[in-house]
């Protein structure tokens, strides 16, 4: 229950301030009427209360089950299977990300339909499940993060020539919403997991940069979709 506790204070303490400006703003410059700002602050405690809960089950649920599966997975000793799974699970947690759900919606509605919300979500997924599965070979066979990630970004100059200027900023957005607080807890704990068994190999610099590798998956990926729908 302390543990409880704490989640809620510190999510109290991290929300409190914004809503607190919000307020004044409600208040003192839109001239908000008390049903607007009874709503607002109710709004307000369910957004605390919903986080808190969110973090709790991540702390209970998704980190331990995301290095028992990261632990089990170096044991099959199958390279295909690491991959796949690796794969798997991170195309998985970014079709269930409510934010790039959020970023696929909006491009969705602007653009008329244009660039349809379904087929984004799917390539951001591909692209990130991709990486992740790259990230766990790379802790495997201790590949240099420095040499992917120049690669890696390295393919995201070479095409930002070449994709139609209206994806380029789409793919950046679609990095970025990928960090998410389902895909970060899960992924994060997958690469921990592998570096658990492995001997000789460091939690903190082999366990992480997982999800600076992932976030590169979506911006080739839009970066592609733009030049493939170019075509």
């Amino acid at each position: 229950m302390q543990d409880y506790k704490e989640t809620f204070k510190e999510v109290l303490q991290a929300i409190l301030p914004i809503c607190i400006v919000i307020l004044l703003l409600q208040v003192f410059l839109l001239g908000a009427s008390v049903t607007e700002v009874l709503e607002f602050i109710f709004g307000a405690a369910m957004v605390v209360v919903g986080i808190a809960l969110f973090l709790i089950g991540v702390k209970i649920g998704l980190l331990p089950m995301g290095e028992a599966i990261g632990a089990e997975m170096p044991k099959s000793g199958s390279l295909l299977i690491i991959v796949a799974v690796a794969f798997f699970f991170g195309f998985l947690t970014t079709v269930a990300e409510p934010d790039v759900r959020v970023l696929t919606m909006m491009i969705d509605s602007v653009s008329g339909g244009g660039i349809a919300q379904t087929p984004t979500i799917l390539v951001i997924a591909v692209g990130v499940g991709f990486f992740v599965a790259t990230a766990i070979l790379r802790i495997i066979y201790r590949v240099p993060i420095m040499y992917l990630l120049a690669a890696g970004y390295g393919g995201v100059i070479l095409l930002s020539f070449i994709t139609p200027p209206e994806f380029l900023p789409i793919a950046f957005d679609a990095g970025g919403v990928t960090t998410g607080p389902i895909t970060v807890p899960f992924i994060l704990a997958l690469g921990v997991g592998v570096t658990s068994v492995l001997g000789g190999r460091s939690a903190l610099s082999d366990g992480f940069g997982l999800i600076g590798l992932a976030s590169i998956g979506p911006i080739l990926g839009v970066m592609l979709m733009g030049v493939v729908t170019a075509l």
